[in-house]
């Protein structure tokens, strides 16, 4: 079967990691015998370059008429002092919107032969971290209207329906079904209305779920037992904008923001994989991008988009075999050793798959 996937390469390192995660899909299409048909379109700093506009409509077509869509990053200095309504980050936002994704899944775990780059004590990892945190993608301040009045204050309105609440809700519940049967919900409901309303209906959906243990935490004490104990955490369940801060907090105990995968779906197969990282515009261009992270986010494309779990397996063991055999990009080595190149470690994976 031909599996049309959609390369949003981007600005920065984005072609970079974009390039060594089409060898390993290369290598799965080999051992396994499918076909992956890519097609590269424009998206971020380098639409706006080409085209005036961050997300170009043949981009969305071409990406709705796909199976999957990988992203590797947008954004850099050249654009900030640009317009913000067409800044490249209003690509990505449209990208998701144009797919319908709501739920970004976002993967933390710490591989044990990184251990050491990991800046908590081992006494706080305990045996291990192991956490996913289900973002919603559609809602809260990042979609709410804003303004600014005559004397120059400004306003973000913060705001969630109950349906897209309860959607996100069930998410979770699903995948903890899969993982470790439990589900922290994350809101400011000591203080904010919307967060109110979150832990209103999210304790209504919880009781559809008595096999799974549900607990709470407002975002303050969250932030803090991400580091002080993060092993208590399975799926973190929570809004858009503590969802994005919480996740790159997860993101740096794992060792390296460039480690960590992640995946925007709605109710279809057709799903955006990118790296939570940046575009990283000061090592762009100079092949020292650790491209695990994207690689790892064609994993996750290869399991909820295609359902081939048994080659998202084989992406995930050869990542953990190329660490375990004591391979680094710049990004996660410890002094005095070897750092590889990203083409290099593309390489090292692709051939472990």
């Amino acid at each position: 079967m031909e599996y049309r996937i959609a390369l949003l390469k981007g600005d920065g390192i984005g072609p970079e990691i974009i390039d060594e995660t089409v060898k390993c899909l290369d290598a799965v299409s080999e051992k396994f015998g499918h076909s992956f048909a890519y097609e590269e379109l424009l998206i971020g700093g380098a639409a706006i370059d080409e085209t005036g506009e961050p997300l170009p409509k043949a981009t969305i077509d071409a990406c709705l008429a796909s199976d999957a869509v990988l992203m590797g990053a947008v954004g850099g200095p050249k654009w900030d002092t640009i317009d913000p309504a067409i800044r490249p980050e209003v690509g990505l936002l449209g990208i998701r919107k144009a797919l319908g994704t709501f739920v970004n899944i976002r993967p933390a775990k710490l591989y044990a032969p990184l251990a050491d780059a990991c800046p908590l004590k081992p006494e706080r990892i305990g045996e291990g971290l192991d956490l996913v945190v289900c973002r919603e993608l559609t809602g809260d301040v990042y979609f709410g209207r804003k303004w600014r009045d005559e004397d120059g204050t400004g306003h973000d309105d913060m705001n969630y329906t109950i349906p897209e609440i309860e959607r996100i809700a069930r998410w979770g519940y699903a995948l903890a079904r899969q993982r470790r049967n439990h589900v922290t919900c994350i809101d400011k409901a000591n203080v904010l209305e919307t967060s109110r309303v979150w832990r209103e209906t999210f304790e209504r959906i919880a009781s559809e779920y008595p096999d799974v243990r549900t607990d709470y935490l407002y975002v303050d004490n969250a932030a803090m037992q991400l580091v002080l104990n993060p092993g208590q955490f399975d799926v973190i369940v929570t809004g858009n904008l503590f969802g994005d801060i919480l996740s790159d907090e997860a993101s740096c105990i794992t060792g390296s923001i460039g480690m960590l995968p992640s995946a925007s779906l709605g109710d279809t197969s057709l799903g955006l994989y990118e790296p939570i990282h940046g575009s990283a515009p000061d090592i762009a261009g100079q092949n020292k991008a650790n491209p695990i992270a994207t690689i790892l986010s064609a994993a996750m494309m290869l399991r909820y988009s295609f359902g081939l779990s048994a080659e998202a397996d084989a992406v995930e063991a050869a990542v953990s075999a190329v660490l375990d055999a004591g391979h680094r990009t710049g990004d996660i080595a410890k002094p005095g050793e070897t750092i590889l190149t990203c083409s290099e470690m593309g390489n090292l994976i692709a051939s472990a798959i």
